[in-house]
């Protein structure tokens, strides 16, 4: 990647996880029969904001998805992230074993 493309270009796999990620959160306002300018409004971002991170949009910051997130009593769910690290574990295990 060149220097004039560091941090411009998404891999087409986060990008998709990132649409599955706001497609869950959609889900979740949805069950819980919240309007986005509901979870706006207890988020404090403006309903655009909610339409972008339903979408999966990498511009927004993580603070955002994190207060979308309360918003939906789904705060702790964030503490997933990298929570389990079976390929960090297995570099340490070997390490530790010597191989």
């Amino acid at each position: 990647m060149g220097k004039d493309t560091f941090g411009k270009i998404m891999p087409k796999a986060l990008n998709r996880n990132l649409q599955i990620m706001g497609e869950q959160i959609k889900l979740a306002r949805k069950r819980r029969h919240f309007s986005m300018q509901d979870i706006a409004d207890r988020a404090t971002v403006t309903r655009l904001t909610v339409s972008k991170v339903e979408r999966g949009d990498p511009t927004v910051a993580m603070g955002i998805y994190a207060r979308v997130l309360y918003a939906l009593n789904l705060e702790n769910d964030i503490l997933r992230l990298a929570a389990d690290d079976p390929l960090g574990r297995q570099l340490q295990d070997s390490e530790l074993l010597g191989k």
